[in-house]
């Protein structure tokens, strides 16, 4: 089963993948797609306020937050899984989000927190669903002393849709077992 959106004006078939009991997800995978990364942030630059960094969260967000960086010429900073050796003095945060098992920790070091002390930073993601790692991501820039600017993502899911305070290219539903939209 899949289901076709519309970002932005380009047309994606998503492959619907089950998340829990008659609950499914389409499943949105931008590594790999240059077009719609290109896209995605050519479309969400666009639509954001002035800022001095773009942070996003390790794995998915990364083309989107490269890509964006490449086209307005800031820097974009990656709060990480899990601690490398090379950081030092960690800023962590708790995260659980509905696409990954269990718990996890998204984590920055002094300095990329030094970084954003005092700075606008844009919080981008590809796909925000029930907003934990959203969350997560605004925490550590307030840990950090940063000031949010903005909060992107090229989609919307579940929860996440009609939200306000996130600026975003499309809606993605959640799907029933059948393939029919689930009303929320």
């Amino acid at each position: 089963m899949t289901y076709t959106i519309d970002i932005a004006g380009l047309k994606r078939e998503l492959t619907l993948c089950p998340i829990g009991d008659d609950v499914y997800i389409g499943a949105f995978v931008i590594f790999g797609d240059v077009e719609i990364t290109e896209h995605a942030a050519k479309e969400l630059l666009k639509r954001a306020p002035e800022f001095d960094y773009i942070i996003a969260p390790e794995a998915k967000a990364i083309p989107l937050a490269y890509e964006m960086s490449r086209q307005c010429g800031k820097q974009y900073l990656l709060a990480r899984k899990k601690a490398k050796a090379y950081m030092s003095e960690i800023f962590s945060v708790a995260v659980r989000s509905i696409t990954t098992a269990g718990e996890q920790t998204l984590v920055i070091d002094k300095s990329d927190a030094d970084k954003m002390k005092g700075k606008k930073v844009l919080i981008v993601d590809d796909v925000i669903s029930r907003g934990e790692s959203l969350r997560a991501m605004e925490a550590l820039v307030e840990k950090a002393g940063g000031i949010i600017a903005a909060k992107m993502a090229v989609l919307a899911e579940g929860d996440s849709i009609g939200r306000s305070d996130i600026t975003v290219l499309a809606d993605l539903p959640l799907f029933n077992a059948d393939g029919s939209k689930k009303v929320i």
